[in-house]
């Protein structure tokens, strides 16, 4: 353990094992978290790292194996209890109540903290709502809002706030760096410094393997279930790790190549002149075979962007018109028009949970699979498989539920769906969000074939490295304007794109 020897062990998991029908998720597990340190967790989609913090968590349990916390036996039954014994989560999955309110949430099962006589004191608990969010820095999360009004990091910041709310001795964090910008990463880092210098434990899961670096003590990697090893400080590499995560040298370079040329003669699509919320003026041309990036901080409204060009939501002024003339109003234009739109919010905006593998890709195509106005079983599966199988997703069969897929194979379901769809348009809101270099690199191989295509492709993305690695040409926003153009060339910059960012 290097210089952590004079570390106690806080927690620590034996032999953990952990299968889903013929699928071994974890096999023989053991981990060690000492006082006061960060702990990383890396591993590719599908390693085990979502499994195995679900089950310290209380979210499952283990088919074998045993946990200790402070040298005592832990087999919590629940979340609830495993947040009485001192653990907390915050989930890669969506973990808030859409239907009822900020300090609900945060409350969740605590309730009695304000009760008394059985009468609840929401005045009371209110309070300790906005008083739990400013302790970590959240000030625009108003305790009495409905989470549903909430976007995406809000609601990740909600959560953590509720877990911190708990005084964990030990707080799991899987993947929710990826769901925040620049301020939720903010708040997330120093809540993690705090807990640290109080000498409690985080277990850090995350894609991102320069911030792994930058903020573990330890790093420990699974691939397929299994323990790889366990890394101190002075080990730490960025290649050694994603050659341990694969068990093959990865090259450090894996986006486009080359610096051609995209003829901009023809216009895939066409914003003019677009208003919505903070966005003002908002005018740009998307033309086929290109990638076309957007970037910017995460509340500078390039989000809200492909919601409107898919029509989620309709803007307060301006069009926006697809190459065969139609003025995109609602996402059933935009499907008409031939337009796909893979959202940030994966599992909320993107995909059916409680649905199948095989009935999320073929939702939107129901008309091609049809043969003499009938769906037979046959027709779906072949279509299935023509689609799914080149992307290699990790499944058990085609009949599972995507709530079950890790992060990266439900991104893939995501791509097969649209790609067996064949759209002309591609508009992809963080298409590399909280999945690993493996995968990400298999998408970025995909992004370039559908180019050589002829597709146009939208790429909203708050990586700048991806921005200026995949895109043909770059737009950056900065409250709700553009602020600069950028082509593809040998000396584009970060400095230059964040120049017009801040």
């Amino acid at each position: 353990m290097g210089r952590d020897m004079g570390k106690k062990i806080l927690f620590r998991t034996e032999k953990i094992c952990k299968s889903f029908g013929p699928t071994k998720a974890l096999v023989d597990v053991d981990i060690t978290l000492l006082n006061g340190e960060v702990h990383g967790l890396v591993g590719e989609n599908g390693s085990g790292k979502s499994t195995l913090s679900s089950i310290i968590a209380g979210m499952q349990k283990a088919d074998s194996g045993s946990m200790a916390l402070h040298d005592n036996s832990y087999r919590p039954g629940s979340v609830p209890e495993a947040m009485r014994m001192g653990v907390s989560m915050v989930a890669q999955e969506e973990g808030t109540f859409s239907s009822v309110n900020v300090a609900a949430n945060l409350f969740v099962g605590r309730e009695s903290k304000f009760s008394k006589l059985g009468i609840l004191n929401i005045k009371k608990m209110y309070q300790a709502t906005k008083d739990a969010l400013e302790e970590i820095g959240v000030k625009d999360v108003y305790e009495k809002s409905f989470v549903s009004s909430l976007n995406f990091e809000s609601c990740k910041l909600l959560e953590l706030a509720r877990a911190l709310n708990s005084k964990p001795e030990l707080l799991i964090i899987d993947e929710t760096s990826a769901a925040l910008g620049k301020d939720g990463r903010t708040i997330l880092y120093e809540s993690m410094r705090q807990l640290k210098k109080m000498g409690h434990s985080i277990l850090f899961i995350a894609h991102d393997i320069e911030e792994l670096i930058e903020m573990s003590d330890r790093i420990t990697i699974l691939r397929d279930g299994v323990k790889v090893i366990t890394l101190n400080k002075e080990d730490f590499s960025a290649d050694k790790i994603k050659e341990l995560m694969i068990g093959r040298p990865v090259s450090s370079y894996y986006y486009l190549n080359g610096t051609d040329k995209v003829s901009r003669e023809v216009a895939a699509l066409e914003v003019s002149d677009l208003h919505y919320m903070k966005i003002q003026d908002l005018s740009f041309k998307l033309y086929k075979g290109e990638i076309l990036g957007i970037g910017g901080l995460s509340d500078c409204g390039m989000h809200e962007v492909g919601r409107l060009i898919f029509g989620i939501v309709p803007p307060d002024l301006g069009t926006i018109k697809s190459a065969n003339g139609v003025k995109i109003k609602s996402p059933m234009d935009a499907i008409r028009s031939k337009i796909a739109y893979m959202s940030k919010d994966r599992d909320n905006e993107s995909l059916a949970k409680t649905m199948s593998i095989k009935d999320n890709i073929c939702i939107v195509s129901i008309k091609k699979i049809k043969k003499q106005g009938y769906i037979t079983k046959k027709n779906e599966r072949n279509f299935v498989r023509k689609w799914a199988d080149p992307l290699d997703i990790k499944m058990n069969n085609i009949d599972q539920f995507v709530m079950q897929l890790s992060g990266g194979n439900k991104q893939k379901v995501v791509l097969a769906k649209w790609m067996g769809f064949e759209p002309d348009i591609y508009i992809m809101d963080c298409p590399t969000r909280g999945i690993d270099v493996g995968v990400k690199a298999a998408i970025y191989e995909i992004i370039e074939m559908l180019k050589k295509k002829g597709k146009a492709i939208l790429i909203i993305s708050e990586e700048l490295p991806e921005l200026i690695g995949m895109c043909d040409r770059v737009l950056i926003m900065n409250h709700g304007k553009l602020s600069g153009e950028f082509l593809r060339e040998e000396q584009l910059s970060e400095h230059l794109l964040i120049n017009c960012m801040i």
